[in-house]
């Protein structure tokens, strides 16, 4: 008998049939389509023709760790390059909370409806402890998520400075290869990351908040001597004035710093990004600063200090890539970190062998 508790002696008790096992796979769901392996030259010639999912996988090859995927994304890059440079730059950041998400959403679609193309490369912070990133900044940005004219691309700060991502600038090649004459770079908010993002824009804007208790906070003399532009948010309801004494404070702060290279003084303007107020305002604003600094050079010279920074980063990322990968380094590292915690000898020490050994083994020596 299959189940004994049917049985007569068990008065009461009844077990019913069981159902059989159900497929695990849904027998309805179609065979994945595999994704088209573009060669270098397919991926230029998508991206010159502003293909968003050929532009969505190069990015995706820029951002890979794969040394295959890396050559590939690098022939990509110096074939778009002539193609490039044709764009507006502007760096956005602000502390965590000032509403950088939306007011790019506001400002976004503020150009789209001038008739501009928009990329938005808005860095996530990854986790120390998963590597991951949640990567929803899109989210966020509900009416420029349906512009056909914007390009929103997510990235992992992966651990790089600060939060910056390393391979954005690249990324803002192939965006300004694909048409986009605008391109915003959001980054995960005041830190070191400024100095990185302050290095591949032409326009830095920093985003404060009023009323949320001590206004001298945000004055941080770093990130204010970089700022071309402070925009106070949040300007509406109660907090006008509020705002309206912030953008004093920061006014009256501005002047305690020496003159900025480009011969620009940064303006402060409030505005509300909810609301969609102060927006046009804020735009003449970089209009005018892009004009003022074509007109005395300053933008071309700023240009070519960004690429020569990014050429020696460039080295030093390719160096410590390969010193990390060198089979002489990677066999010794492990039992030289242990001397280290062992205290035989010193990290200073440490490194000083290892990187003998590395050179050693470079120029051939046993």
């Amino acid at each position: 008998m299959e189940h004994p508790e049917n049985d007569d002696l068990y008065k009461g008790l009844k077990v019913n049939k069981g159902v059989a096992d159900v497929p695990t796979v849904n027998p309805y769901l179609k065979r994945r389509v595999q994704r088209k392996e573009y060669t270098p030259s397919e991926f230029v010639e998508g991206i010159l023709k502003g293909d968003i999912t050929i532009l969505s996988q190069a990015v995706t090859l820029v951002e890979s760790a794969k040394y295959e995927h890396q050559q590939v994304a690098q022939e990509i890059i110096e074939k778009c390059l002539p193609h490039a440079g044709k764009s507006v730059r502007i760096g956005i950041t602000g502390v965590p909370g000032a509403g950088k998400s939306t007011s790019i959403d506001a400002f976004g679609m503020h150009l789209i409806n001038e008739g501009r193309k928009l990329a938005v490369l808005a860095i996530d912070p990854s986790s120390e402890r998963s590597k991951g990133s949640i990567l929803g900044d899109k989210t966020r940005m509900e009416a420029l998520s349906r512009e056909k004219n914007a390009f929103i691309r997510p990235s992992p700060s992966a651990g790089s400075l600060g939060g910056v991502a390393r391979k954005t600038r690249e990324t803002i090649v192939l965006c300004e290869a694909a048409g986009f004459d605008t391109v915003f770079v959001e980054t995960v908010g005041v830190g070191q990351s400024e100095t990185a993002v302050h290095s591949m824009v032409d326009f830095f804007l920093l985003i404060q908040l009023a009323g949320t208790g001590d206004e001298l906070q945000g004055i941080k003399r770093g990130i204010m001597e970089m700022a071309d532009g402070i925009i106070i948010n949040k300007a509406d309801g109660d907090n006008i004035e509020k705002a309206n004494l912030a953008a004093a404070q920061f006014r009256n702060a501005l002047h305690l710093f020496p003159a900025p290279e480009s011969g620009w003084f940064p303006k402060v303007l409030t505005y509300s990004g909810y609301y969609n107020l102060g927006i046009k305002e804020i735009w003449d604003m970089v209009g005018e600063y892009m004009e003022f600094t074509q007109k005395n050079g300053y933008f071309n010279y700023k240009r070519n200090e960004q690429a020569k920074y990014w050429m020696y980063e460039s080295i030093n990322d390719t160096l410590r890539e390969k010193f990390y990968h060198n089979p002489a380094v990677e066999g010794m590292l492990g039992v030289t970190e242990q001397q280290v915690l062992n205290n035989e000898i010193s990290s200073f020490v440490a490194a000083k062998r290892m990187m003998d050994l590395f050179l050693d083994n470079l120029s051939g020596k046993k």
